[in-house]
């Protein structure tokens, strides 16, 4: 599956087939011995009992569980363009509705199907850091951190196409500041009162991928934090794909983020591992 250029493995794996995730994406998602992908989403059985993974809509249950494995093996909390991904199949093909809710390890996901779109709604983010600064590659850069489900940086630049994003990325994601678990570096540039351009080195992908939905979030958060930008966002990624962006903004909260774009199905088939 792909949304915005981020491609997926996506599997049902509520009958197990799939016993050791690292090992299966690892294998995957290699580009010329796998299928290729940037990470593997798995749709499971919930756990019976959620809910005390995050407040919000306690009483209520949850369709399904997903889990996210990037290519490197690792497994990520949330991913904003997977969980598109994963409301569209289980609509399209295991027949569950257009509105949805799942459990993720980020906490549980609103999900509505809106034709060629999904609207996903994601966890409110957490541990902003208002404008830090860091030596990196021989550069002095200022950044702002921020906690959408996973870790992810902000840098604003001017001139986005001269940015060397994969060699800064790389140096930035193991940077000591963001030691142990490391850090998404989100490059972006502001084009208007309510529209941003995005690039993102992904950790556990480990590349400058084509879009990255938490990237794209936690980008248009805090250019509106920062005073550029009103929501709702339109973030252009780096695959093209324009992404909508709305949330809540008050005071120094925000709050009922959403994530909109298009999810689709590019085949399906059956791998021996």
């Amino acid at each position: 599956m792909v949304a915005s250029g981020n491609d997926f493995v996506v599997v049902d794996n509520r009958r197990r087939a799939v016993t050791h995730p690292s090992a299966f994406a690892r294998e995957i998602c290699r580009r010329h011995t796998g299928i290729g992908g940037d990470g593997v989403l798995l749709l499971e059985t919930p756990h019976p009992n959620p809910l005390p993974l995050r407040g919000r809509g306690l009483g209520e249950g949850v369709d399904y569980k997903v889990r996210i494995f990037n290519a490197d093996g690792s497994e990520a909390e949330a991913c904003g363009n997977g969980f598109r991904c994963i409301a569209r199949l289980a609509h399209e093909r295991l027949d569950f509705g257009p509105r949805q809710r799942f459990e993720s390890l980020a906490g549980v996901i609103d999900a509505e199907i809106k034709g060629k779109r999904v609207r996903v709604r994601l966890m409110e983010p957490k541990d902003y850091r208002e404008k830090q600064k860091l030596e990196v590659s021989g550069r002095s850069l200022h950044y702002y951190f921020i906690r959408v489900g996973v870790p992810h940086i902000v840098i604003f630049v001017e001139g986005l196409a001269r940015i060397p994003v994969l060699e800064l990325g790389r140096a930035l994601r193991h940077h000591p500041a963001f030691s142990p678990a490391g850090t998404n570096v989100n490059f972006v540039e502001v084009t208007g009162p309510d529209s941003i351009q995005v690039e993102t080195y992904e950790r556990g992908v480990e590349e400058n991928t084509q879009a990255c939905g938490t990237g794209s979030t936690a980008s248009a958060i805090v250019s509106a934090r920062a005073g550029y930008v009103k929501p709702p966002v339109k973030v252009k990624t780096r695959g093209g794909e324009i992404l909508s962006v709305d949330f809540e903004k008050k005071s120094d909260q925000i709050q009922n983020v959403y994530l909109e774009g298009e999810a689709r199905l590019v085949y399906e088939g059956k791998i021996t591992v």
